[in-house]
């Protein structure tokens, strides 16, 4: 547990889960969104060939689609996958940029990006206002194996949230912090195997 008022670890994640599942959020157009929460999963005119990101943290995701109202991205979903699901995408993960504290040379992780089917991000978390805040939210990235396994195996539940962001971003909008702070879901650091933590960069 994060002591009151100092900020999470650098690199954590931070999710609503259970002893089970795990949320993540995605945003689409209608014509993918509605498919998929009446399918159960993702269907056509969703495409598996491309690279498709899930975030665990809501404010991220609300910053990305500015509230469910970017074009493209009006509906919100969330996506309940299961814990194993989420355990072998980390482990099959390359970062998505060159660290040298973590690989031996470009080289190397040039090479270990080209047959991961998972890349992780870390990007600055963001607060009601869309700012960076001094400590990062996880992006996945899904290609390949990773996007069949995600779509046929993993997704236990798609619920269509958009109404959510709405009013949350509603409220920021007219000042109302606190009503859009007691709207928000509750979002608790993920542990992770030393091992996983490792392979992705987070914080130990």
């Amino acid at each position: 547990m994060t002591p009151v008022n100092q900020p999470p670890p650098q690199r954590q994640i931070r999710a609503r889960h259970t002893e089970t599942t795990i949320r993540v959020y995605q945003a689409y157009a209608p014509e993918i969104a509605d498919p998929a929460v009446e399918a159960g999963t993702f269907v056509a005119p969703f495409k598996r060939e491309r690279m498709t990101w899930i975030k665990p943290s809501f404010l991220w995701m609300a910053y990305r689609c500015g509230w469910g109202r970017k074009p493209g991205q009006e509906c919100v979903l969330a996506l309940d996958i299961t814990l194993e699901g989420f355990d072998w995408a980390l482990r099959h993960a390359s970062l998505s940029h060159f660290e040298r504290s973590m690989h031996a040379d470009r080289q190397a992780w040039a090479d270990q990006l080209k047959t991961s089917p998972v890349r992780v991000q870390w990007d600055p978390e963001r607060d009601l206002h869309h700012r960076p805040l001094p400590y990062r939210s996880i992006q996945i990235g899904l290609s390949g194996e990773g996007v069949e396994r995600y779509v046929d195996e993993w997704i236990t539940e798609v619920t269509d949230v958009t109404p959510l962001f709405h009013t949350v971003g509603t409220h920021v909008a007219n000042g109302d912090l606190d009503k859009a702070r007691a709207e928000l879901p509750d979002e608790r650091p993920f542990i992770l195997a030393p091992e996983v933590s490792t392979l992705i960069g987070a914080t130990r």
